[in-house]
Order: C-alpha cells, then sequence, then structure tokens
C-alpha cells in the first residue's frame, strides 16, 4: 500500500490540501479556505501539466488538453469566487 501510495502522489498532495481547505472552511473562516482549495487545484494543473500521463497518476483521468482543459476552468473560477466573497465584517 506504501508503494502505491507513492506513486499516487500527485494526486495525495492534492486531495490533501483541499482536505486542508474543507478544514479551514469548517472553522468559520470561508474566504481562506476556498483559497486554500483554489491553491490545491491550480497545483493540479502544473502537475498535470509537468508529469507524464504515467507519473500523473490519477491526475491523469483523459487526455492531457482535456484534463488542463478543465482544471484551468475549474481553478479560475474556484479562485475567482473565493476572491469574490466579501470578507466577513467584524
Amino acid at each position: 500500500m506504501v508503494s502505491r501510495l507513492r506513486q499516487e502522489w500527485p494526486i495525495t498532495v492534492v486531495l490533501s490540501l483541499v482536505v486542508l481547505g474543507l478544514g479551514v472552511v469548517a472553522s468559520h473562516h470561508f474566504r481562506r479556505g476556498a483559497i486554500v482549495i483554489a491553491f490545491a487545484i491550480t497545483l493540479a494543473v502544473f502537475l498535470r501539466l509537468m508529469l507524464s500521463n504515467q507519473d500523473a497518476g490519477l491526475l491523469a483521468v483523459r487526455t492531457k488538453r482535456v484534463d488542463l482543459l478543465v482544471l484551468i476552468v475549474l481553478a479560475v473560477a474556484t479562485t475567482v469566487l473565493s476572491l469574490w466573497v466579501p470578507p466577513p465584517s467584524n
């Protein structure tokens, strides 16, 4: 199992950041958590771009072009929406 986890390090890193972002959201910091999640998706874009299909592991679902297109749209949308949320008023 450890060797399989080592082989799937790109998706493990991305999902760990998403879980961290969800934890931040759960601690009543929605904007900060959403930015962490947007960063995780942006990291997935760069990992999918830089790694070969074999090295990308579970980040490689479709062709590289389609994966990048979907991830870029998701990263931009998540980033814009996370920055669009007004900061909490005190």
